[in-house]
């Protein structure tokens, strides 16, 4: 929706690996990485985010037993890629920022608060979660879930409040001792029934979070 009007995007191409879409209402081309019309009467315009998740779907099924799974397309069915990432991930990029101690195709998780940006590599969060930093002011923490491979983010605060979140064996609790879930929720504890609120995270190869992040600095430890 962009003023009130809802737009039709279909591909249009590519750029560094990152798809364009062109609405089918103006004319104009926007880039998906960003949300941002590059060119055409919408220029400069960009789409507001989305709260969403890339989960596996075993954590998704067990958190949304009675959610639906969009179905493959039957006339496509055989032009289904099942290796696709692995084959992406031996393709050059076009660009590269060497000395980032990164390489172009690491997975990372970009995070932006308050016009700061900070690029989390995917290994570093899901070997040593929970990971508590500030990004633009705020706290955020950094949690993977029982499966090791799905992540999100959340504030670090609750009624203003900072919680410090600590593994204990399997399981993940605050300074008090309280437990919390997957999804930022204290499940026992002092601050039961309390949620963490979430953060939107981008996952994404370096070279393309870095390309339209200049400015982003990198989570080490």
């Amino acid at each position: 929706m962009v003023d009130g009007r809802t737009l039709t995007f279909r591909l249009a191409g590519i750029n560094n690996q990152n798809f364009l879409m062109r609405d089918e209402e103006t004319g104009s081309w926007w880039q998906q990485v960003s949300g941002k019309a590059l060119f055409g009467p919408l220029q400069g315009r960009i789409l507001e985010p989305v709260m969403s998740d890339e989960l596996t779907f075993a954590q998704w099924k067990q958190e949304s037993p009675q959610g639906q799974v969009l179905a493959p397309s039957r006339k496509y069915q055989g032009k289904y890629e099942d290796n696709w990432e692995p084959e992406v991930q031996k393709l050059p990029t076009v660009i590269d920022f060497p000395g980032s101690g990164l390489k172009a195709r690491d997975v990372v998780l970009g995070i932006e608060q308050n016009g700061e940006s900070r690029a989390y590599p995917l290994e570093t969060v899901l070997a040593q979660f929970p990971i508590q930093d500030r990004v633009g002011g705020e706290t955020i923490v950094l949690l993977a879930g029982p499966d090791g491979k799905s992540v999100r983010a959340f504030k670090g605060r609750v009624n203003g409040a900072e919680v410090e979140l600590y593994r204990s064996g399997e399981r993940l609790v605050d300074a008090g001792g309280g437990a919390w879930d997957f999804k930022g929720c204290a499940t026992a504890g002092p601050l039961r029934g309390q949620c963490l609120e979430q953060v939107s995270i981008l996952k994404d190869y370096w070279f393309d979070w870095r390309n339209y992040h200049p400015n982003t600095s990198i989570y080490r430890h």
